[in-house]
């Protein structure tokens, strides 16, 4: 094998199950039932501490602006399981707060958006 290091330090840093147990606190869901969905919207009330774990502070930073738990999950490289058991806990501390996602039916129809660009276009 070409790699210097050993397969244990790869599986660390790759997200292996070791690192993800730790993050976690061995959790595989939160502690409270915490309404919690892949469309969840997540935004930061707290500017992240220095007591907070790295994942946790960087999930802080993201969402300025609110994020759904599956972007968030894509940006921070982990699973979504494990980013629900951290999102609990800065709900919990009030460091985060979860926002239900805009219902389709108040969206604007597509065909008016269509419509509008078509007229923008046309000027």
């Amino acid at each position: 094998m070409s790699d210097s290091k050993p397969e244990k330090h790869r599986n660390w840093e790759e997200g292996g199950p070791e690192r993800l147990y730790v993050l976690t606190s061995g959790r595989s869901a939160p502690s409270e039932a915490a309404p919690l969905d892949m469309v969840t919207l997540i935004v930061t009330r707290h500017r992240p501490t220095s007591s907070m774990q790295p994942e946790q502070a960087a999930i802080l930073r993201i969402c300025d602006y609110p994020l759904s738990i599956a972007e968030i999950s894509a940006y921070v490289h982990l699973p979504v399981s494990v980013v629900t058991v951290l999102l609990a806990d800065l709900l919990e501390s009030g460091h985060a707060e979860a926002r239900a996602p805009i219902p389709t039916a108040s969206l604007p129809d597509v065909e008016l958006l269509e419509a509008v660009m078509h007229g923008l276009q046309n000027l």
